[in-house]
């Protein structure tokens, strides 16, 4: 089942609040996961894990060093569903 953008952001905010602490609402599609959210490199694989999961979909680790902000997660899961 296709999620909309809208789920897809609220999923990866409720991931990243799991992995990190950080509140959900800090979680837009504007922010830079490392720069505005400091999320390192061994959390963000996680999260990649957390959502492949979620979402069903891949996301081959060469992608995502591609995945700079938030909403370049949210375009990509909604991509590889469909």
């Amino acid at each position: 089942m296709a999620h909309s953008n809208e789920e897809i952001l609220a999923g990866l905010a409720e991931i990243v609040n799991e992995e990190t602490g950080l509140a959900t609402d800090a979680v837009q599609s504007d922010k830079s996961f490392t720069d505005d959210l400091d999320i390192d490199s061994l959390s963000m694989m996680t999260i990649v894990t957390l959502a492949e999961e979620k979402f069903e979909v891949r996301i081959p680790d060469d992608e995502v060093k591609n995945l700079a902000t938030v909403g370049d997660a949210v375009s990509f899961i909604a991509q590889a569903q469909s």
